[in-house]
């Protein structure tokens, strides 16, 4: 696997399938899926494919859904638990999560 420059991969919002996502070079997706209710967005689930995994892919997707969140004012419930332990690692962000 070669090593992939995560500057020129760019995270997409696809508000209609409810998901952020980044084209790989295979073609496969990587992933986090969403839902919304008024003012919260809750993350359920962060995907990234087998290999691509360790690449700093998922800490790439975690850090754009937590800035769309901040921007767009919305209070996050992280059930994913890789967005959970983002959250645990990055302080910015726990003010605007609901705590588990």
């Amino acid at each position: 696997m070669p090593n992939l420059d995560l500057s020129e991969l760019e995270v997409k919002h696809n508000p209609d399938a409810k998901r952020f996502e980044i084209a790989l070079p295979d073609g496969s997706l990587a992933l986090v899926d969403y839902n919304r209710a008024g003012n919260n967005i809750v993350y359920t689930h962060t995907e990234v494919p087998t290999q691509y995994e360790g690449n700093g892919i998922g800490g790439k997707l975690a850090h754009h859904v937590m800035e769309y969140a901040k921007q767009e004012g919305l209070k996050v419930q992280a059930l994913c638990p890789f967005i959970a332990h983002y959250v645990r690692e990055h302080e910015e962000y726990q003010s605007i999560t609901w705590k588990q």
